[in-house]
């Protein structure tokens, strides 16, 4: 993705993406810069690159179902789309143009669909492959762009207690719900400051909720494979 900014009519998607829509659309980004004597991508690189162990955030254990209903749901929404010239079926991206963005404003989005929250340092760093960032003043600057459409595509979390930057989020897989019992009177009283805060935090709070779901459930896996080795029994006891 190199080159200069290329200005593109804005697009607006349909829907949000689905958690494994915009990680496969994510892969299909990455792959195309970093091997693309590969790309188009077949299902089995795809499903391959959907549950990489690196670079990833968090790790899915996506399965081929699951990756061919998210290219399903990406072609309708003209963001991918069958190759052509292979015996066997692969996929490529379209998402610049689908989406209206500039080269440089979607590698951002790709490795924030792929790593997570980051701030503008850490994707001048994890975007080096995708695209070369003269400084990390650049990165701000798509950054800011990418911000204040409508509607927006990333927000700026609130920086962490003890962190020196803010990090920012991608909002591609819709916007966060209002607080759980706020009414539409109280969000309409609610300033823009005050608002877009709220939003952010529960970005953040899902994303996490989403990482250490996923640690978690990595846990049991690995206690009751030890259990089994042991002979030990899980299950409580009655008493």
């Amino acid at each position: 993705m190199q080159g200069s900014a290329e200005r593109l009519p804005q697009r607006d998607l349909a829907r949000a993406l689905s958690p494994v829509e915009a990680r496969v659309l994510g892969v299909l980004v990455e792959k195309q810069s970093t091997v693309p004597d590969t790309y188009p991508l077949s299902l089995n690189a795809l499903v391959a690159g959907c549950n990489q162990k690196t670079a990833r955030q968090p790790v899915m254990e996506a399965s081929e179902s699951d990756v061919l209903a998210a290219l399903d749901g990406l072609k309708s929404l003209s963001l991918a789309q069958e190759g052509s010239g292979s015996r066997v079926v692969k996929f490529e991206h379209n998402f610049s143009r689908g989406l209206g963005v500039p080269t440089q404003a979607a590698a951002l989005l790709t490795v924030l669909m792929l790593r997570g929250p980051q701030t503008a340092a850490e994707l001048r760093l994890n975007s080096e492959r995708l695209h070369r960032f003269a400084d990390i003043s650049s990165v701000e600057g798509f950054l800011d762009e990418l911000a204040a459409k409508t509607p927006a595509l990333v927000v700026k979390l609130p920086r962490a207690a003890g962190a020196r930057e803010a990090r920012w989020a991608h909002l591609l897989c819709g916007e966060p719900q209002l607080p759980p019992g706020a009414s539409e009177a109280t969000a309409g009283a609610w300033s823009q400051d005050e608002a877009q805060v709220s939003a952010a935090e529960l970005v953040a709070l899902r994303l996490e909720q989403t990482r250490l779901a996923t640690e978690v459930a990595a846990l049991r896996a690995l206690v009751q494979r030890l259990a089994d080795e042991l002979g030990v029994d899980l299950q409580p006891t009655g008493g």
